[in-house]
């Protein structure tokens, strides 16, 4: 769980003083979970991965799902977004194609990677949502809608539409995803931007 100090984000405030998961799904504790995710992202992206996190536990209450472990992935999504290229091109593993796409894409799929090797966290569901939540997929676990649409709502994003998205996805979770896929493919082809298969 959160406990108490003050993040202020877009007149959002996110009272946290100390981030304290139940369970870790790692030999790693909360506090050097906490600790190598900020060494790892600036400030402004830190406190996007704590509304996420509180965003994917109030979906996980909405939808009977362990808000936990929901709390968890949504403050480990980010983990790898500032990772620059050249760490991840020397995995030889990783379909260089990614390149072809923005970090916005990339990030996702390269830090179940990193999570897994760095944060010492191999839960298979827990990846597998890290991994699709800047693509969605045809089959998602309701863990990897959550960690998705928590990424689209939290209370810092502020785009035309954030409120219907959030109305919306708090009612009903697959019309969030729904939701966020439309506005995201709209986004996409208005933009002429390359749509990751």
């Amino acid at each position: 769980c959160l406990k108490v100090f003050v993040y202020i984000l877009n007149q959002e405030a996110y009272i946290v003083t100390e981030i304290n998961f139940a369970k870790t799904y790692s030999p790693l504790t909360s506090a050097e979970i906490v600790a190598q995710e900020k060494s790892n992202m600036d400030e402004k992206r830190f406190k996007h991965c704590i509304g996420v996190s509180e965003t994917s536990r109030k979906l996980a209450e909405l939808n009977d799902y362990d808000p936990d472990k929901a709390a968890l992935a949504g403050f480990i999504h980010d983990y790898a977004k500032q990772v620059p290229p050249e760490r991840f091109i020397k995995v030889q593993h990783f379909d260089q194609d990614l390149l072809n796409y923005n970090r916005a894409i990339w990030h996702g799929i390269v830090g179940a990677y990193f999570i897994e090797k760095e944060l010492k966290i191999t839960d298979p569901e827990i990846l597998t949502a890290i991994r699709r939540h800047t693509t969605a997929d045809v089959e998602m676990s309701t863990l990897d809608k959550i960690v998705f649409v928590a990424d689209f709502i939290e209370p810092g994003r502020d785009f035309p539409g954030v409120e219907e998205a959030r109305k919306v996805s708090y009612a009903n979770l697959d019309d969030g995803v729904g939701f966020e896929l439309a506005h995201t493919l709209d986004f996409l082809i208005t933009n002429r931007k390359k749509i990751y298969p």
